[in-house]
């Protein structure tokens, strides 16, 4: 399969291979051990365990944004994959809450 990342994009992707994001007690572990669920789907009050570690604040390759633990949120891998990549590419999401009632 191809990869349709952008140039930019190939190049940051790097640092999710290092071990201070993916070795044992790295920053990704720490995070969803910290928050084990799915921070959106808490929001609409369902509970789904948290798979992927997503940035806030799209770090684009900056180390600080990179590393931030307050930069980090636990998601599920569909609302990472849906939700996060619109964000991420400057749309806006509209969440709804338990009852209805948008976020």
């Amino acid at each position: 399969m191809a990869d349709h990342r952008t140039e930019e994009a190939a190049r940051y992707r790097r640092l999710y291979k290092l071990a201070i994001w993916r070795g044992k007690n790295g920053l990704r572990e720490r995070q969803l051990t910290r928050q084990p669920l799915c921070e959106r789907c808490l929001l609409a009050e369902i509970v789904e365990v948290a798979t992927v570690v997503n940035h806030r604040i799209p770090h684009r390759g900056d180390w600080d944004l990179f590393i931030d633990p307050n930069n980090h949120q636990s998601l599920c891998k569909p609302h990472h994959d849906s939700d996060a990549q619109l964000e991420d590419h400057g749309k806006t999401v509209i969440s709804f809450d338990a009852n209805g009632w948008p976020l």
